[in-house]
């Protein structure tokens, strides 16, 4: 069932979030079936995220991270076997996963251990993007106006 949902009425009171909504719409129109390799995402602390790939057969060479503004790719090279198979049950071919990135989200460290991959990922949000308190200052002569300066006028 495919659903098409209308943002306008969001737009009307959200500022900056135009990535989100493009992510959304997104999402219906390019469907993944790849499914190889499997992974898990866990959400280990408020800004602290894991992803675990299985990635059985490959080492560390044949393993790329690549982590470009609000996307990490993770791709496996696999060098093709020389030889005849007779059965093939291990799938060990080349992939290419992504994953989309929430804004000031950085690759902590990666790790490769008995086949699985473990990424590590921290949200640090710029100490000038944090929420701060705004002080409101109470004009200094409340009942005066001041008026300002008009332009002059040529005679």
């Amino acid at each position: 069932m495919r659903t098409n949902l209308n943002f306008s009425p969001l737009f009307r009171s959200t500022i900056g979030f135009d990535r989100v909504f493009d992510l959304l719409e997104n999402a219906n129109r390019a469907p993944s079936f790849e499914s190889w390799p499997p992974y898990d995402i866990v959400r280990t602390s408020e800004d602290s995220y894991r992803i675990t790939m299985a990635v059985a057969g490959f080492s560390e060479s044949e393993l790329n991270i690549t982590h470009q503004p609000n996307l990490l790719i993770v791709t496996g090279n696999k060098p093709e076997d020389e030889g005849e198979y007779l059965h093939r049950g291990l799938t060990g071919t080349s992939f290419e996963r992504r994953f989309e990135l929430a804004d000031h989200v950085k690759v902590a460290k990666a790790a490769l251990q008995h086949g699985l991959l473990t990424i590590t990922l921290v949200r640090e949000v710029p100490e000038e993007m944090k929420p701060r308190k705004i002080s409101i200052k109470a004009s200094e002569s409340a009942g005066e106006s001041k008026q300002i300066e008009g332009g002059k006028q040529a005679a």
